[in-house]
């Protein structure tokens, strides 16, 4: 089943997109315009929201609101209490232009705090012609002590499993939904640029794995198109935009977002196939602004114009959500004296946010895990690592420095409450760790939770580094590697429940069915 090219042609400048929308004569192949009249013998084209509408970083009066366009319009969202929207309030956003891919987002405010919010999107085109609305919920930060539902994981479309139309596409998203979360942390890994998508795979059982294509995800991403495209392309599916409209995230990215185990300075390895271009600094570049332009982040509240941010949720929560890659060295110089993963800057903001974080939960949200052994297979170097462990079980060196430095001035300063969340390895697992079963001793014990992948191929587990004392205390990876999203219990997300009252966390480990396969129980410092 084919898609058409869902964005417009970069070689049409937006001057002549503009002159060409006001005389309605922009076709977009994939999406039918309506039409509405408008003095006599004129026919203006309608504006359409091509790709839903999605909610990102919710502060106690407000959050950011997303959409795109097929053609120039303004972005215009309302708001109320209630689905009738009645007494609705209004925003005014951008005016929506091919400069952005059609894309834009605007931050609402003033809204009370702790309540559902039901918000409408329209779009006002050329002569006042308006698109038809969508419709969505989230829920504004609330002021006091209150139940919340986070849900994280990461991985969509990886190693050429789509969306499958015989499956109903990507189900996850509905399960997700379904446990009715305040919060989705998206744990990097949002696209697989590096990934066609072919019609179908067959696999090594054979079986048939179908896929819904597109142009854009036909060849690896290498233009600006072609990563925009990729975002085009995941949200075809029903449930990841019924998802995206409900439940706030909080993004971040990984590697795929780019091309697979990518780090400042580096080239695409001459074996990998389809590339042209080599420098990952020029694919990251394009990457970095597709990533901007299609997903719920603003770079102006990123602390450095990028991604690494704190989103605080009330009192009983704080996200320190982490940018592991634009800062990290080279994957062949992690055994070095001295690494990094984070950056000097970077690691002093996450000490200085923890230390001065008056929240009972300070969730850590690491794209890379911290313990787990990744290796980057692209290199036939044998000492070239993906994440921050890097396979020594002796005292930090290389990337592990940084990390060691972190948990010494959780340590230090008393910090309490501090748990970690990753994906990346395409399973689930329960990582303990602690100063008893670690050659480095200057940090209080912690726990990291795993989770993903949410439609991509399945694999692990990886061995752990003893440098931080790891203990796996669950495990949960298929018996083959890639396992195909047709075995939907090796596709899996996380959940954090946290009690208003009592102010305990809990975590659970699920299935893409929301099957919980493991609980763990965490207490508030007192």
């Amino acid at each position: 089943m084919a898609v058409g090219s869902s964005y417009e042609s970069s070689s049409l400048s937006r001057r002549t997109l503009l002159r060409a929308s006001a005389a309605g004569l922009v076709v977009v192949p994939a999406l039918a315009a309506c039409s509405k009249e408008s003095g006599p013998g004129l026919v203006l084209q309608r504006p359409t929201l091509t790709h839903g509408v999605a909610v990102g970083d919710p502060r106690s009066d407000g959050a950011l609101i997303w959409a795109r366009s097929d053609r120039p319009a303004k972005l215009i969202v309302e708001t109320a209490a209630t689905e009738s929207f009645t007494d609705a309030k209004r925003f005014e956003g951008p005016l929506l232009t091919p400069d952005s891919d059609g894309t834009g987002r605007v931050r609402i405010n003033g809204l009370p705090a702790g309540q559902q919010v039901h918000y409408r999107v329209t779009l006002e085109g050329e002569g006042g012609a308006t698109s038809e609305a969508l419709t969505g919920v989230f829920r504004t930060v609330p002021a006091a002590s209150s139940d919340i539902t986070l849900l994280w994981s990461g991985d969509v479309v990886g190693q050429g499993y789509g969306i499958n139309p015989d499956l109903g596409g990507m189900k996850i998203f509905s399960a997700m939904a379904a446990r009715d979360p305040h919060l989705f942390l998206h744990s990097g890994d949002s696209i697989y640029a590096d990934n066609p998508i072919q019609a179908s795979v067959t696999l090594p059982d054979q079986r048939v794995w179908k896929n819904v294509t597109s142009e854009a995800k036909s060849a690896v991403a290498q233009t600006l198109d072609q990563f925009r495209g990729n975002y085009a392309y995941n949200l075809i599916d029903e449930n990841y935009r019924r998802f995206n409209a409900s439940v706030a995230q909080i993004v971040q990215w990984d590697d795929h977002e780019t091309v697979n185990n990518w780090y400042p300075g580096g080239q695409v390895p001459a074996a990998k196939q389809g590339y042209t271009e080599r420098s990952m600094d020029t694919l990251a570049t394009r990457a970095w602004r597709a990533f901007h332009e299609w997903m719920p982040v603003e770079p102006r509240e990123a602390v450095d114009g990028r991604l690494y941010r704190k989103v605080s949720y009330g009192p009983l929560l704080d996200v320190f959500v982490l940018d592991m890659r634009t800062y990290k060295d080279a994957n062949d110089e992690n055994r070095s004296p001295e690494g990094r993963i984070l950056g000097a800057a970077q690691t002093r903001w996450l000490i200085d946010g923890l230390r001065d974080s008056t929240a009972t939960w300070k969730i850590v949200a690491n794209d890379l895990p911290l313990g787990l052994i990744v290796k980057d297979g692209e290199q036939k170097d044998r000492t070239a690592f993906e994440a921050v462990a890097n396979g020594d079980p002796g005292a930090p060196s290389g990337r592990e420095t940084e990390i060691a430095t972190v948990l010494s001035a959780i340590r230090s300063n008393r910090v309490a409450g501090v748990v970690w969340l990753t994906a990346d390895v395409h399973y689930t697992a329960a990582h303990h760790y602690s100063p008893e079963r670690a050659a480095y001793k200057d940090f209080d014990e912690f726990w990291e939770f795993v989770s993903g992948p949410l439609n991509a191929g399945a694999f692990g587990p990886n061995d752990l580094d003893a440098t931080f004392g790891p203990e796996a205390v669950f495990v949960h990876a298929p018996p083959v590697q890639n396992s195909s999203p047709l075995d939907g219990a090796y596709q899996h997300f996380g959940e954090v429940r946290i009690d208003g009252k009592s102010r305990e966390l809990t975590v659970n480990l699920c299935d893409s069915t929301g099957n919980v396969l493991f609980t763990k129980r965490l207490s508030p410092a007192h």
